[in-house]
């Protein structure tokens, strides 16, 4: 196929040389009507390339097949089979994927570090999920993907279960042996759907971990914006061979997405394709020398603990990201949360993520030697002023299986039952009807139907305490949580 091509970028050209006149949306009529002091901050084209997808970029019969296009040359460039677009990132595609596997009341494997919007899917399909346990770094505090042999006892003691959710790369850059579970889910009959929300990168160099496509998995999810050159909310979902079928699929993802897709999703999405074919390989290898020296550098700086290849283990991790640096500031005598609020502050540096033990940055191929030096600046800042830094009382962290509860119930029927608020410590022991998300990364500590342990209780309470931020539970300070009534 000819990657040149950028069906949505030339559409949107073509609408510009055409002069149409259009009356119907956007209202703005490509920025007409934009208010002048936004327009002033955000730019003349950027609302002049805001143009209906359909009847705009295409006609009403969609004859030139704009998207679909762009789609297949998504798909060529990947390997895949078939390629969608999604304007609500992957907080919708892994949805779609995940209802195109099973179905209300059926059962779908699901990788318990999974992100809240796996859960919220879950909620909303009606799934009846069967959680298998990440393997919790008790040195480390934190949870690396499940290994083959975790798939194959769930699948043996669940045969009727539909399929596989697997997450990987984790938020902190551990990656999962994709093929080992791929093999397994096949041998059992079932798809693998991998939630590859920090991959959009891996299938264009080869020294980077095996993407989900090329490892066997059915059905891949990611999210261009994370890791790609696409704008926020852009996704995509590939799928690869015959276990799930492409018209289910487009249903349900038609079935959640918006009819009103936004055209600039699109163009920065055929873009970046292009970009990645024809520069891909050269612009992530110049990103992996510079993580190198970033690496050995930060590797240099008292109080830093840099995760590194350790952790690629039995039971740890089948790879690492090398572009996913994990920080671990506790030497610093001071919390992640308070490190990433210092950067902020200090050092006009946001990290990608923070929890009580660590900070996460990810470098792309967009960084430079002026964001390096900036990085390397502001670390070597941090671990020379933390000392200065007020003291807090640590998160109550947990051990290994503390945070793996009892569900009473299915996600579903928790989140709809009957609730009370009660008091936090009045909770232990009841059946939790909220999702409870530090965030980021945004992995639920409770998910609905779990039955609340002391454990989880101290963690959240002593996390928040310490800077944790909970945005999705009804009291974000957790004194209360919401449970099932009765």
């Amino acid at each position: 196929m000819d990657h040149s091509r950028t069906p949505v970028l030339e559409a949107v050209e073509a609408f510009h040389r055409r002069g149409d006149v259009v009356f119907g949306p956007p209202g703005h009529k490509q920025g007409r009507g934009v208010d002048p002091r936004v327009l002033e901050l955000m730019g003349e084209r950027m609302f002049a390339c805001d143009v209906l997808t359909l009847n705009g970029l295409d006609d009403r019969r969609e004859s030139q097949g704009v998207v679909s296009q762009a789609e297949d040359l998504m798909a060529d460039a990947v390997g895949a089979d078939t390629t969608f677009f999604s304007t609500c990132g992957s907080s919708l595609s892994v949805k779609a994927a995940m209802i195109s596997v099973a179905g209300p009341g059926e059962k779908l494997l699901i990788s318990r570090n999974a992100h809240k919007s796996v859960i919220a899917g879950v909620i909303v399909s009606g799934i009846s999920p069967v959680w298998v346990h990440p393997h919790f770094d008790a040195d480390l505090h934190l949870a690396h993907p499940p290994e083959p042999a975790d798939v194959r006892r769930a699948l043996e003691a669940n045969p009727d279960a539909k399929g596989m959710l697997l997450i990987t790369p984790t938020d902190w850059g551990t990656c999962a042996d994709i093929a080992g579970v791929a093999a397994v889910c096949h041998e059992f009959g079932v798809p693998l759907v991998v939630d590859e929300a920090w991959g959009a990168h891996l299938p264009f160099h080869p020294d980077l971990p095996a993407w989900g496509v090329d490892a066997g998995a059915d059905v891949v999810v990611t999210s261009v914006h994370k890791m790609g050159s696409a704008i926020e909310q852009s996704s995509v979902f590939h799928l690869k061979g015959d276990l799930v079928d492409p018209q289910v699929l487009k249903q349900r993802e038609d079935l959640l997405g918006t009819t009103s897709s936004s055209p600039l999703v699109y163009a920065s999405l055929d873009g970046w394709r292009r970009q990645m074919v024809e520069q891909g390989e050269q612009l992530l290898g110049a990103a992996l020398q510079r993580a190198q020296r970033v690496r050995a550098a930060v590797d240099g700086i008292d109080g830093l603990e840099l995760m590194g290849r350790e952790v690629v283990r039995p039971q740890g991790a089948f790879d690492l990201d090398p572009l996913a640096l994990t920080i671990d500031v506790r030497a610093l005598g001071i919390s992640g949360y308070q490190a990433g609020d210092w950067l902020r502050a200090a050092c006009q540096v946001d990290v990608g993520s923070a929890d009580a033990c660590r900070i996460g940055v990810r470098l792309t191929h967009a960084d430079d030697e002026r964001t390096e030096a900036v990085l390397l600046r502001s670390l070597r800042r941090l671990a020379a002023e933390a000392d200065g830094m007020e003291r807090q009382a640590p998160a109550k962290l947990p051990q290994p299986g503390q945070l793996e509860m009892e569900n009473a119930m299915t996600p579903r029927e928790a989140f709809f039952a009957p609730v009370e608020q009660v008091p936090v410590q009045e909770a232990v022991g009841r059946v939790v009807a909220e999702l409870v998300s530090p965030y980021p990364p945004g992995v639920p500590v409770l998910a609905p139907g779990e039955v609340i342990t002391q454990e989880a209780v101290d963690y959240l309470v002593s996390g928040v305490a310490a800077g944790m931020l909970i945005p999705d539970a009804a009291d974000p300070a957790v004194q209360t949580l919401r449970v099932v009534a009765g």
